[in-house]
């Protein structure tokens, strides 16, 4: 499939916001967990257009015939849509942009939620293979180099098979640029847990590129979520706002790159 037609595909099911104006806007796409397009995650997209950016909250599951339900049984336990598949999603969103004249397709910020941030981080770390293992025939890897400005990945799941940890985000495409990457890990996260995501985190950093994170030591999993389904997480509404915080202070960063 191509990108541009599963992109509008992944766009009816997803909502978007914009400033106010014609645009064309820097684009924050937004990446939900395992759990589906959750309602936390618009308070981040009302950040971005606070911040001048349209934001896409990408709903990954219902173009798939996926319910919430289906999410939790099957997503969740790893048992389908691992994050390499789901990179897909990255690309067809980048291609679908083109179209849009509210976007500036060449100013992108990318946000992902725990199977979200998996899901770009597998995105970069298949390098060229792109088009061939997640089936949009035009993904482009060098998009996600040029295009993406910046990248926030919160407790994003960097187990096994995640990549980036073995492959780092430029393994056969030496020389292209990156974005600049911003993290929020948990150090009671019950679900991914620290370990393995700041030992990505590490990679990217000695590959170059340029890491920020933020740890929090007592936050558990979706700490930012007031309607989190795994009752083992712990709502934390003074660490969602400083995570809104920083996540416009990354926009800010990157908008004129």
């Amino acid at each position: 499939m191509r990108g541009a037609d599963w992109g509008a595909k992944l766009a009816e099911g997803s909502k978007v916001y914009k400033p106010s104006g014609t645009g064309p806007f820097p684009v924050a796409l937004i990446l939900h967990g395992c759990g589906g397009k959750t309602p936390f995650l618009e308070a981040y997209a009302r950040v971005a257009v606070e911040a001048g950016y349209a934001a896409v909250v990408v709903d990954s599951f219902a173009p798939r015939g996926m319910s919430t339900l289906d999410a939790k049984l099957f997503v969740c336990t790893g048992m389908t849509l691992h994050g390499l598949k789901r990179s897909g999603d990255v690309f067809a969103m980048l291609a679908w942009l083109e179209s849009q004249p509210w976007a500036d397709p060449e100013r992108v910020f990318l946000a992902g939620w725990s199977h979200g941030g998996w899901s770009i981080m597998d995105g970069y770390a298949i390098g060229s293979n792109a088009a061939r293992v997640v089936g949009i025939v035009d993904a482009d890897p060098l998009k996600l180099r040029t295009r993406v400005k910046g990248v926030m990945l919160v407790y994003p799941y960097a187990a096994y098979p995640s990549l980036t940890s073995n492959r780092g985000w430029g393994i056969d495409l030496q020389g292209a640029a990156g974005p600049k990457v911003f993290s929020v890990i948990g150090g009671k996260d019950q679900v991914v847990g620290w370990k393995y995501p700041r030992k990505a985190l590490d990679r990217l950093e000695r590959d170059g590129l340029s890491v920020d994170t933020v740890f929090h030591a007592d936050a558990t999993h979706a700490f930012d979520d007031d309607r989190a389904n795994d009752p083992r997480a712990q709502y934390r509404p003074d660490l969602f706002v400083q995570t809104q915080t920083y996540f416009a202070k990354a926009l800010a960063i990157t908008r004129t790159l």
